[in-house]
């Protein structure tokens, strides 16, 4: 199994990680009553990146088909919920009221966040295009011997039929 997104996927999983830390700092401080939905989508955010990084380091280091499918859910679903916190984020710009620095450094790194959170996304994802990338989809060796026998892989005992 390729191992090409993999040596890229990590040191991007460890970078979200960190990023996601500082915008949760950023975010707690609070900010103004017009910036309400922003800092509340931005926690939201931070909450779920570092969470899905978890599931992340373990798909990391096991790099099969399985750990992927935690992986890529909690992934995708921290960069939507990213994405919305960068709409906001883009409106806030936008209205060009007084923010202070604390603001315009959250507004960066969500802005950042959602750029590097859909590469990594992609990356834990280019099984698809190719087996050398990563864990493809189309691996059927799980739970068979290497005859084709249905069982427990590894196990040597045969699957009970209840």
């Amino acid at each position: 199994m390729g191992t090409v997104g993999r040596t890229v996927a990590a040191p991007l999983l460890f970078l979200n990680f960190v990023m996601y830390f500082i915008v949760l700092g950023f975010a707690s401080l609070g900010g103004n009553p017009a910036t309400g939905y922003f800092l509340t989508f931005a926690i939201l955010a931070a909450v779920l990146g570092i969470v899905s990084k978890f599931a992340g380091g373990t798909h990391i280091r096991a790099w099969r088909n399985d750990s992927l499918a935690a992986a890529g859910a909690t992934a995708l679903v921290a960069w939507a919920v990213t994405v919305l916190a960068f709409g906001f984020a883009c409106k806030e710009i936008t209205l060009k009221g007084h923010r202070g620095w604390r603001l315009k450094v959250l507004e960066a790194f969500i802005i950042i966040l959602t750029l590097t959170e859909l590469l990594y996304l992609l990356l834990i994802h280019a099984g698809m295009i190719s087996s050398r990338h990563g864990p493809g989809y189309r691996d059927t060796g799980y739970g068979t011997d290497p005859a084709g026998h249905a069982g427990h892989k590894g196990t040597g005992i045969p699957e009970s039929r209840v």
